[in-house]
């Protein structure tokens, strides 16, 4: 059994997309914002971007107390992770209630996880990192969500799985990042970006070159520079006053889709309102011709009927790339973003 974390009332979409690559698929969705998932073999190749975090070979707890599900947790855990004796990353999470109840019982187990490993196995206190950036292949996940006092769900991924999986387990707990907040750039838009440089694991780095096509007001040109990255914009309109006059800004006023750079750049950024076909296509001209190594890319829906376009365009997209993640972005609303690392 494989538990999905979804954004609320965003379940059916998902299931559809998961019908769509696995047309055996067994649903049980108990919650709005939990979705048990059977029947199927989730690879590193699955792309599934409304789905928040995956838990991978979940399995059921009951414990009636905090002392019995530290041991539940431990017991698992030593069983799975103490041999290889990796470094370990364990997310604990309530998903029941409004209060601080779940938090503060989610804070007893952990203390109580500590007092068994101390004892147990000490070397697994020192190997329990605080969630890294991005995974590396010697990381090891150990999730556990509870759905009330008594009842929850343990999934224990040994290394190198959460590194394989990167695009679907996050290290960040239930796969949520806050929405940044800035008053300082010309548009909320900014905060995509930044939700993707993080689950990335890596930022727009000083003296990189990046074009952001369909770029105005300016918001992701703006992270650019602020990184000390020289940018490329390309639209009709002019960006915001301040950005049109920074020294690492050239503006190019014409049609996003008919840009190409005169040779391969490190980012390409686009955020433009299109046609999701469009947006599409445009991400995979740029792949297929190495225009660029790492790339953040908005798709931009009207209503829900072309969905089912993500599916083809994921498998072709993975051919070009490292690493291909299709994403529905904490801060994204009727929105999907593709971002990743070209091969080129």
């Amino acid at each position: 059994m494989d538990l999905i974390v979804v954004d609320h009332d965003w379940i059916p979409f998902l299931q559809e997309e998961i019908l769509r690559a696995f047309p055996q698929a067994r649903f049980d969705a108990s919650s709005n914002t939990l979705l048990k998932v059977d029947g199927i073999s989730i690879a590193a190749d699955t792309r599934l971007a409304f789905a928040r975090q995956l838990l991978p070979n979940a399995i059921p707890i009951e414990a009636k107390s905090v002392k019995s599900w530290a041991e539940a947790i431990t017991t698992a855990t030593i069983d799975a992770l103490a041999e290889s004796n990796p470094q370990w990353v364990f997310h604990l999470e309530p998903r029941y209630g409004e209060g601080k109840a779940g938090r503060n019982r989610c804070d007893l187990i952990r203390k109580a996880i500590d007092e068994i490993l101390r004892k147990k196995r000490r070397s697994m206190v020192r190997n329990r990192i605080e969630p890294p950036s991005a995974f590396d292949p010697g990381h090891a996940l150990v999730q556990c969500i509870l759905t009330d006092p008594e009842n929850g769900w343990l999934s224990v991924l040994p290394a190198p799985h959460p590194y394989e999986l990167r695009a679907l387990v996050a290290p960040f707990p239930l796969g949520f990042i806050p929405i940044a907040e800035d008053k300082t750039v010309p548009s909320r838009a900014f905060s995509k970006l930044v939700e993707a440089e993080l689950r990335l694991g890596f930022p727009i780095q000083k003296g990189d070159q990046c074009v952001d096509l369909g770029a105005s007001p300016g918001s992701w040109s703006a992270i650019a520079l602020r990184r000390g990255a020289k940018v490329t914009a390309i639209d009709r309109s002019p960006l915001r006053a301040d950005l049109m006059n920074h020294r690492k800004m050239a503006f190019v006023t014409g049609d996003a889709f008919k840009y190409e750079p005169s040779k391969p750049v490190d980012w390409l950024l686009c955020d433009v309102i299109a046609a999701p076909q469009r947006s599409m296509d445009l991400l995979l001209n740029w792949l297929r011709n190495g225009f660029t190594r790492h790339f953040v890319l908005t798709i931009k829906f009207k209503g829900t009927e072309d969905y089912p376009l993500l599916a083809p365009f994921a498998r072709e997209a993975l051919s070009f790339c490292k690493d291909f993640r299709l994403s529905r972005l904490c801060a994204n609303k009727n929105e999907v973003c593709a971002f990743g690392t070209g091969k080129a």
